[in-house]
């Protein structure tokens, strides 16, 4: 029997692994895409200690919506929770070094902890992204009003999630699930999206 000279590495597999062929089946006008894995760690500070976390994630933390950071924060995303609370997320480092890097920046002064595991990110684009939203989410999603920078923590279908803007159009957003209910929501969305099936072209919105 051959001696294996080191125990073989697991591919990190998220909730939705094995959903993008039933994605594929919706139409261009409601996209959605289980993206990759990213490292979240929650963190909670104030006063100087957020100065500090802000220069790691290489721009000011955002008091309301979220915002990507600069080279420094080897681009990271800062999405804000609450007073004195963000989630920040990149799928460019490991959930350890994104906290220990954290951790660091705050001194002492504050909380950072992992929470990668807690939740994972659908992405769904199209002309009817906002049609698809609103079937389900109580807030108002026009662009007047959640624009590009957004972010909101709401319920859309039953489930708790994080919405995040990524546009002014209201075509592109980001959703940020609990883990055990990645399938559920995945479920309701592509029951949302069927009524758009027999769209071939957006009508024009207010």
């Amino acid at each position: 029997m051959a001696e294996t000279g080191m125990a073989e590495t697991l591919a990190r597999t998220g909730p939705l692994h094995g959903w993008a062929g039933r994605f594929a089946e919706l139409p261009d006008t409601v996209a959605l895409l289980a993206e990759p894995f990213h490292a979240m760690v929650d963190v909670r500070c104030s006063g100087a200690a957020a100065e500090r976390t802000a220069a790691q994630v290489g721009r000011p933390l955002p008091v309301r919506g979220w915002a990507e950071g600069g080279a420094d924060g080897a681009g990271s995303t800062a999405i804000w929770l609450g007073p004195d609370e963000w989630l920040v997320t990149s799928p460019f480092v490991s959930p350890a070094d994104l906290e220990a890097a954290l951790r660091e920046a705050l001194d002492g002064e504050g909380a950072a902890v992992d929470v990668s595991a807690q939740r994972t990110t659908i992405r769904l684009r199209g002309a009817h992204a906002r049609d698809v939203l609103e079937t389900g989410c109580a807030i108002d999603l026009h662009p007047r009003a959640f624009p590009a920078g957004s972010a909101a923590v709401t319920t859309l279908g039953q489930a708790g999630v994080v919405l995040l803007a990524l546009d002014d159009d209201g075509t592109d957003y980001r959703i940020l699930v609990r883990s055990s209910f990645a399938g559920y929501l995945a479920e309701w969305l592509i029951d949302a999206a069927t009524e758009w099936h027999i769209e071939t072209a957006p009508e024009h919105r207010g």
